[in-house]
Formats: structure tokens, C-alpha cells, sequence
């Protein structure tokens, strides 16, 4: 049975030169770096473009000052340790604060930084409140990975969940099956543990994130079908990443691959613009323009991915550019007046995040 050794050293990787060591360990005592020998199998390293290496290898532009540590407020909408509430039927679990590998370009790096306490070791506040919210029929386990949990632990956790009558649907928001798909493989309980409390009431989803069909290996897809044959729904959510998956090709192939095994395309996020993050990040006229072409080379079921923000007033999703405007609609909102509010910004190629028609993001080089 094969087992995926850990390394969050970033000395300890064999593709990297001396001189790339000592210049990355800069940025690693600032976010700390995490991977797999799995994972980092995947990578070319006669390619410096790999977008394996991109997404988990660190780079020294991570450092340029840029965004912010929470782009999208999600401290504003925590209402208890770990648990957030920023739409009505919905809540957010931060199960913990660990990934199969740090992607460099998390949303969510804020936990994993050196001295982070955003989340607690027990979840029973969180689930407390969820119990006394009836309007919540919906909760999302993530974190960090939701499936990098024990079995053990989250069992307690979805047994919990499974109590209150008024959630309906559990998702486990989770890249274990790019990252370390041996942790379903590995692990007969795991699948069978979910199936048993997946059903005709309440259902369980797994929300992967393949970034880019690279990481749709024999391994991932064996894991998706034991996933599928115990009654899991699986739906993918990636960001649009400048270098990675921007390529309308690339992107397209990542849809149609997904769809061929039966986990249909969800969510294409804009890139946050969260800290160390700039050289993923597209603009949002760039952004649609990408994400439209890859559609294009998608049949129906590939094509069923919306194009959004995660926004501190809801998920803005881009629908059009017309002339020199992009226009947007609230497809979930805090403020009932944003209800399927449709609105127009000038489609400029500077403009990255829905904020900055008011407060421009500058950046400088730090290094």
C-alpha cells in the first residue's frame, strides 16, 4: 500500500536547485510551504511553466505587496470560533488547518501563517449555532481540507449534522483527490462512512478542486469512483489562474475531463486578491474572456460552470462584456436590495476584483 510522505521543508525538495532553496526559504518563513511526494511527481521540472510546480512550488513574487490578508471579510460573517454565516440557508465549518499541500495561491492562507488561531480544536460552538438556526439547510466542512480530517473525527462531526432535521445537504470542500488521492484509496472507512449517511434526506457532497487536467491522474479517477459508488455527489470548483488554467484550451480540457467522469464543473472563482497572490490574478475583462472561450470548446454538460466572485457582499457572477462594460448580477447576496441585482463596470483590463472601480489595488515590489 503506498503512502504519500508529507515534506514541509522547502530544502527537502529534490527539483529544486541549491540557489532556488535558499531564495524560496524567504518566502516559506513568511506562508509556509506544504506538499507530497505524490503530488510532486506530477511535476516537469525541465519545465519552469510546469502548473503543478506553480500551484504548490513557492515564488519569490509571492512577497510583492498586494491585496489583502482577507479579500473577502469572512471575519465579518464569523459568528462563532469556526463557524461562518454569510448567507441565510448557508453556514461554513473551518474543520482545520491543514491541506494535502498549500496551493500559492490560497484564499485562506491567513490560516496557516505562523501564529493563526482562527481555528479551534472543538467545532461544538459551530455546530451549536447551526442547531439553533433552522433557516441553515446547507453547511460546508472546509477548512484546510475536510477530508484530511480522521475518519473518526469527521464522522462526529457529519453525525452531528445529521441530527438537525434542517440540514439537508453536507459538503466537504476538499483537493485530496488532486493532491493525495491514497487518503480515499488507503482508506475503505472513509467512503463508506459518507455513503452511510448520504441518502434521499440528506445528502453529502465533495466539492474537488481540480485545477488543471494534469491532476486528473488514473489515481484521482479511481478515487472519484469508489467516491461515486457510495452514493457521493462530486461537483468542481477552481479559480481562473494566470499561468495555470488561463489558456481557454487548457481550462476547456479541464471541463470536459471532469464532466467525462462525473464530476460536473460548479464554480470558476476569480483569483482573491488576497496577499502573495498577484501573479495568478487575471483581470476580470480577461478573466470572462478566458472563461467564455473554454465553453466554447465544452458540450453541454461542460459547460456548466458560472464565472463568479467571492465577494464581501455576495458572489458576483460575470455574465457579459458588452462594449466597454462587464456586466455583473448578485447570485448570492447578504443585502436583500442586492437580490439578482444586475449592474454594469467598465471592462478595463487594470480592474481585478469588483472594489477596485473605488480603490484601486497598487502594488510595489517588496523583495
Amino acid at each position: 500500500m503506498y503512502k504519500a510522505q508529507y515534506i514541509t521543508k522547502i530544502e527537502a525538495v529534490d527539483g529544486l536547485s541549491a540557489d532556488e532553496k535558499v531564495a524560496l526559504k524567504r518566502v516559506t518563513d513568511v506562508f509556509p510551504f506544504r506538499a507530497n511526494e505524490y503530488y510532486l511527481s506530477l511535476i516537469d521540472w525541465s519545465d519552469p511553466n510546469d502548473p503543478i510546480r506553480k500551484i504548490v512550488i513557492p515564488q519569490e513574487s509571492e512577497l510583492k505587496v498586494w491585496g489583502k490578508i482577507d479579500a473577502s471579510n469572512e471575519s465579518n460573517y464569523t459568528v462563532v470560533p469556526g463557524c461562518e454565516h454569510k448567507y441565510a440557508d448557508t453556514a461554513i465549518l473551518l474543520s482545520n488547518h491543514v491541506c494535502g499541500c498549500f496551493c500559492r495561491f490560497c484564499f485562506r492562507k491567513r490560516l496557516f501563517i505562523k501564529g493563526a488561531k482562527e481555528v479551534p480544536a472543538d467545532l461544538s460552538m459551530g455546530l451549536e449555532y447551526i442547531r439553533k438556526h433552522k433557516e441553515i439547510n446547507n453547511v460546508l466542512i472546509t477548512g484546510g481540507d475536510g477530508l484530511l480530517l480522521s475518519t473518526g473525527k469527521l464522522e462526529k462531526i457529519i453525525k452531528a449534522l445529521c441530527e438537525m432535521d434542517h440540514v439537508r445537504i453536507i459538503r466537504i470542500g476538499s483537493k485530496i483527490l488532486a493532491f493525495n488521492p491514497f487518503r480515499v484509496l488507503n482508506d475503505p472507512d472513509l467512503p463508506k462512512m459518507l455513503g452511510k449517511y448520504s441518502g434521499p434526506k440528506r445528502q453529502i457532497y465533495v466539492m474537488t478542486h481540480f485545477n488543471h487536467p494534469k491532476e486528473i491522474t488514473p489515481r484521482s479517477v479511481e478515487a472519484i469512483e469508489i467516491l461515486k459508488k457510495h452514493g457521493i455527489v462530486l461537483a468542481n470548483q477552481t479559480p481562473l489562474l494566470k499561468g495555470i488554467n488561463d489558456d481557454p484550451d487548457t481550462l476547456g480540457k479541464l471541463f470536459n475531463e471532469l464532466s467525462f467522469h462525473g464530476v460536473p464543473p460548479y464554480y470558476v472563482f476569480i483569483n482573491r486578491p488576497v496577499i502573495g497572490n498577484r501573479e495568478f490574478s487575471l483581470s476580470l475583462k480577461e478573466a470572462y474572456e478566458i472563461f467564455e472561450e473554454a465553453r466554447n470548446r465544452c458540450s453541454g454538460l461542460g459547460k456548466r460552470a458560472r464565472l463568479a466572485m467571492s465577494h464581501e457582499t455576495g458572489k458576483v457572477e460575470l455574465l457579459a462584456v458588452k462594449d466597454d462594460d462587464l456586466i455583473l448580477r448578485y447570485q448570492r447576496f447578504v443585502k436583500t436590495s442586492d437580490k439578482g441585482r444586475i449592474f454594469s463596470i467598465k471592462a478595463s483590463n487594470d480592474v481585478y476584483w469588483l472594489d477596485e472601480q473605488l480603490n484601486p489595488l497598487h502594488f510595489e515590489d517588496a523583495l
